[in-house]
């Protein structure tokens, strides 16, 4: 998966499909752990960029997917 540059990327990785809340260790939609998840808004913009770098390379999120493949 090609990496996106950090200025270009959205404020946050959540696409409002949260799996944590079911019990997940890692989120199938955004691809980010519970502590990630919970941390977000108050790490800066490196640990951000870290935790984005990470799951671009991994792509195994659901934002890395189209609707239809979801179906």
């Amino acid at each position: 998966m090609a990496h996106t540059m950090p200025n270009m990327r959205p404020d946050t990785p959540c696409i409002a499909i949260c799996s944590t809340a079911q019990g997940d260790d890692i989120c199938r939609g955004c691809g980010r752990t519970f502590d990630e998840i919970s941390r977000w808004i108050f790490m800066d913009q490196a640990e951000r960029d870290k935790v984005w770098d990470r799951i671009e390379a991994e792509g195994t999120a659901l934002r890395f997917t189209t609707y239809k493949e979801r179906s």
